[in-house]
């Protein structure tokens, strides 16, 4: 399935290229984005780092939405078709919950207030300069769904469960979330490395 999948149910296109941040540009990723002098933009980034969530879904986002006391984010859906308001609580880091209190002010800026201010194409080309700051090789991970699927990853391989990632990544279906079952995590290259030694 990784080469040939033509589906987007793939972490590799049908070329073979694979399209997600590996644990390496991850790190290198959230490390960029730490040091990027434009407080907003680091904030943005780190969120979608943190939270795996689509690109449209964090410029969404609002004061109301950041939970500090309960240390999450309230991300809506924007996906889901059905016409009803899904909400998911996605747990983060309380140092990002100071940086974006911090940088955005939450107790005087209004509650329905965007906390970026970007257009969909800019808040896409600012994440791409932090890639390319982190030295993140151009191609089809090197992008915020990039991203979204290196987080995926990240929490497969940090031994979160399954439905856990589903409902953080806001999947409507086991059968996408089951997709970061595919990649080899370090546990399987033990496994192989007992076997090349025997």
């Amino acid at each position: 399935m990784r080469g040939g999948a033509a589906h987007t149910g793939s972490l590799y296109s049908v070329s073979g290229q694979r399209k997600y941040l590996t644990q390496d540009e991850r790190a290198r990723f959230i490390a960029a984005a730490k040091r990027c002098p434009r407080a907003s933009v680091r904030t943005l980034c780190l969120t979608l780092a943190w939270t795996g969530c689509r690109i449209s879904e964090a410029l969404a986002l609002t004061p109301s939405c950041i939970e500090r006391g309960s240390g999450f984010i309230a991300i809506r859906c924007l996906k889901k078709r059905t016409g009803c308001v899904v909400i998911r609580e996605v747990p983060v880091p309380n140092a990002l919950l100071n940086e974006i209190d911090t940088v955005h002010h939450l107790d005087v800026l209004d509650i329905s207030e965007r906390l970026w201010p970007f257009s969909r194409c800019r808040a896409w080309q600012l994440i791409k300069d932090v890639m390319d700051d982190a030295g993140i090789p151009h191609g089809l991970h090197a992008t915020p769904k990039g991203l979204r699927h290196g987080f995926g990853l990240h929490a497969i391989r940090s031994g979160v469960p399954i439905n856990l990632v589903q409902r953080w990544l806001g999947h409507a279906r086991m059968e996408t979330t089951a997709i970061y079952l595919q990649a080899m995590g370090c546990e399987e290259r033990a496994i192989a490395q007992r076997m090349w030694t025997s």
